[in-house]
């Protein structure tokens, strides 16, 4: 019997390793600005919202609660723009990441049809793919995809690794093309809240999707907006005859978001006065090491959403990576996400501002 395993890439960030272990040996310690993982503190009313949803003895529903489910069309109507959104146009779901993994598997995919992703890309859109034992196809502009056998087009606004935004047109253009050769497009916006040079577009926006979401699905997750990364909480909005039949999917495979986490959702989405605090202290850290790391010598290219800056001096990515760890700051090599990513490392500000000031320090 053949491992699954074996259908999947080398877990990239154990490449790192050695590389973290000299980062570490810094007599001021190591600055982890590689994984992107959020440092800041679970807003209070999300805790309060959490503790009392606690005593929580029965097993929760796959479809979440009818509170849960008000929140999610209310926000998806309120902050995507979306317009006449049903309870039947929304699923919680276990984290995004599972979700981007299983998804061709949960939709029937197999040998013999085609998943395509961005070529600069997420790990997670491949190993979804090579999952299900179909083909991963990567491209430039999907449009020029051949779309025969192309099933499931993963769409990445804003980027990661790169905070590349799609501009409104171009999303338009992809949804139209994609509609016309029945290929259903699934739109990762988890970084959607943290624009700060361009404002990202769903494409659950009526503008893109013309009012219908047939063929369309937007992913969403609360991890980086509201420090929920430990929480597992994120969802799925869009085409109700897809989201319909991964209910029913989820429901035999008691994919079931916790019920405690589904209330903390309710409170989360309900308040933007947090997201809006989170939003400057991002901001605040994303300038300070975007200017020591041009005044060190990088170029940053796009970078214009997300949590990340996506910098280069122009030589192979891991030389880079040593460098920066020699001086006690960990990145990850560009070339996690592709190829064209060799020249390249991502650099998260999702490091305290204590360990943003070491580093920008460093790098002075």
């Amino acid at each position: 019997m053949s491992a699954v395993s074996s259908r999947l890439p080398v877990f990239p960030w154990d490449k790192l390793e050695p590389y973290k272990a000299t980062a570490a040996a810094h007599p001021d310690g190591i600055v982890d600005l590689s994984v992107g993982t959020p440092v800041d503190p679970v807003p209070e009313l999300i805790r309060k919202a959490l503790v009392e949803a606690a005593d929580s003895p029965g097993y929760p529903t796959v479809w979440g609660t009818a509170e849960l489910r008000n929140a999610l069309t209310g926000w998806v109507e309120r902050r995507l723009g979306a317009v006449d959104v049903a309870h039947t146009n929304v699923l919680p779901v276990v984290g995004s990441k599972e979700l981007v993994a299983w998804l061709p598997t949960q939709l029937g995919l197999g040998p013999g049809d085609k998943v395509a992703y961005p070529r600069l890309a997420y790990p997670t859109y491949e190993v979804g793919a090579r999952l299900a034992r179909a083909e991963a196809v990567v491209y430039d502009d999907p449009t020029e995809l051949d779309p025969s056998g192309l099933k499931l087009l993963w769409l990445n606004s804003p980027s990661n690794p790169t905070g590349r935004v799609l501009p409104k047109d171009e999303l338009i253009r992809i949804v139209a093309w994609a509609r016309e050769h029945g290929v259903l497009v699934f739109s990762d916006e988890c970084y959607l809240e943290l624009g700060w040079e361009a404002e990202p577009v769903s494409v659950l926006h009526p503008d893109v999707c013309g009012g219908t979401y047939e063929g369309v699905v937007a992913v969403h997750s609360l991890s980086k907006r509201s420090n929920l990364a430990g929480y597992r909480a994120a969802f799925v909005a869009g085409d109700e005859s897809v989201l319909g039949e991964l209910l029913q999917i989820r429901k035999h495979g008691g994919m079931m978001t916790p019920a405690p986490v589904q209330a903390a959702t309710v409170a989360a989405l309900g308040d933007d006065v947090h997201v809006t605090e989170q939003r400057a202290r991002y901001a605040a850290r994303r300038t300070a090491l975007r200017t020591a790391l041009e005044g060190h010598g990088f170029r940053i290219e796009h970078s214009e959403a997300s949590l990340y800056l996506w910098a280069t001096r122009d030589e192979p990515c891991w030389d880079t990576v040593a460098h920066l760890a020699g001086l006690g700051i960990l990145v990850a090599p560009g070339d996690f996400y592709g190829t064209a990513g060799e020249q390249f490392v991502r650099v998260a500000f999702t490091a305290t501002d204590e360990r943003v000031d070491a580093a920008v320090k460093r790098l002075g």
